[in-house]
């Protein structure tokens, strides 16, 4: 515990002192680690190794989520290549950083603890050159670099493990905090993410444009992306939303951005910023954003239940780009909705050839398959899904309601006893607990 008092000061507040004294109290160990980008001591339960474990086992599933990375190869690369670029200027250069592109349409980029970063189709389209992407990526890097998951992760494990008891154990909840898997089911981009605090906000802030000058960036970048984000947060588009749930704008990011451009990065103010570039890279994606944007209202109106005006705005947008994969699947899962389900399987199985690669095609198609009560078809498609993407519990749920559609019951017993372990909560998991009382497997505890 002395550690925790050194002169150089960890940043720690009075509330967790307390809360580090409570869990000394009932033999919890304490934990501190040398913040990266301070250097100060700082309060930490998840180590760097747990961190990019999280992010291995997670990462896949909210990309799937995401529609996969991009089916623009060219544009992929170049994220990479910008990203990779920037990486070896920041806090913690020996991350494994990836970048890539997302086809998700709704606007939004983020990180997961281990240096995975996406960038959705929705945000790549309102930026206007290198530097602003630029900007963008090193953000993101500065809540990799800072830590910011990761503390929140540790004080949410001391705050679970005081209202818990000693019983719960950091460590035993690191891995499954925040599942940031979510369902690939029936609706879902909604990428089950950190979300930063302001303060979280100005520290990534003032890290990227610190690693985007120093990769010979102009300014202009990071200003332009503070801009571009501020006018976007007073239109409040749906598009929109779940970016500024998770990263909170204001007037005073940008003006800080602007005040640091002129005076701690003056130098860099004639730095380039390779608008031309830029366009050239995502002139692929320029060329469908009427798409982009149809799907986009599609979504909005799936949000509010109004399925026939998004199966319209999806019908616009598959006209103007008839294989986009995000486009199709969108539209298997409103057809979903609208309970036609060999439509569904249609929309979904042209997904799937379009992009064999990308799981969730797979998960849609064994879900429209069991509402056809085509229970062996549903299982072949689970079996691929779970090859290609592995860790889903919904899988199991469905393998195993595909084998109760068969009759039989005691390899879905199986299943739906796998998937109690991991799922307690929810529709699926009292479908599966009253099939295993019934089925005399278990007996009910009411």
């Amino acid at each position: 515990m002395g550690k925790i008092f050194r002169q150089t000061g960890p940043e720690l507040t009075r509330r967790e002192l307390l809360w580090m004294a409570s869990m000394s109290a009932v033999g919890l160990t304490i934990g501190c680690a040398v913040n990266p980008v301070t250097g100060r001591s700082q309060f930490m339960l998840v180590s760097e190794d747990s961190e990019i474990q999280i992010d291995r086992q997670n990462s896949p599933h909210q990309f799937s989520t995401d529609y996969g990375p991009l089916q623009d190869t060219g544009l992929n690369n170049y994220i990479q290549r910008v990203g990779r670029k920037m990486a070896g200027k920041t806090h913690r250069p020996y991350m494994p950083y990836s970048f890539r592109g997302v086809n998700a349409t709704y606007i939004n980029a983020y990180a997961f603890p281990g240096g995975s970063i996406a960038a959705t189709r929705g945000i790549l389209l309102k930026l206007g050159s290198e530097a602003e992407f630029a900007a963008l990526l090193g953000h993101e890097m500065g809540h990799v670099n800072a830590r910011h998951t990761a503390r929140q992760m540790s004080l949410g494990m001391m705050t679970q493990a005081l209202a818990g008891g000693v019983s719960v154990y950091a460590g035993s909840r690191s891995a499954s905090l925040g599942k940031l898997a979510s369902s690939l089911g029936m609706i879902g981009t909604g990428a089950l993410l950190a979300s930063y605090s302001r303060d979280n906000e100005r520290e990534a802030d003032a890290l990227g444009m610190e690693y985007m000058v120093h990769t010979g960036y102009g300014t202009d970048g990071f200003v332009g992306l503070m801009r571009i984000l501020n006018n976007m947060a007073h239109r409040k588009t749906s598009a929109a939303e779940l970016l500024f749930a998770t990263h909170p704008m204001s007037i005073e990011r940008y003006n800080q951005a602007v005040q640091s451009a002129k005076r701690q990065y003056a130098a860099a103010e004639k730095y380039p910023v390779y608008r031309e570039r830029y366009m050239d890279h995502t002139a692929g994606l320029r060329k469908i954003k009427g798409a982009i944007e149809d799907l986009q209202k599609g979504e909005k109106e799936m949000g509010t239940r109004q399925y026939a005006a998004a199966e319209s705005f999806f019908e616009k947008a598959l006209k103007k780009a008839p294989s986009d994969y995000a486009g199709l699947l969108m539209m298997a899962k409103c057809q979903l909705l609208l309970k036609n389900n060999a439509r569904a399987v249609r929309y979904a199985e042209k997904a799937r050839e379009i992009y064999p690669q990308e799981a969730q095609a797979c998960h849609i198609l064994g879900y429209a398959m069991i509402r056809e009560k085509k229970y062996d078809a549903a299982l072949e498609e689970f079996a691929e899904y779970e090859r290609l993407l592995p860790g889903n519990s919904n899988t199991i749920f469905y393998q195993g309601l595909a084998l109760e559609g068969m009759q039989k019951i005691e390899p879905s017993a199986e299943n739906y006893q796998r998937y109690l372990k991991i799922v307690r909560q929810g529709a699926q998991a009292r479908h599966a607990y009253q099939r295993l009382v019934e089925w005399g497997y278990i007996k009910s505890q009411s």
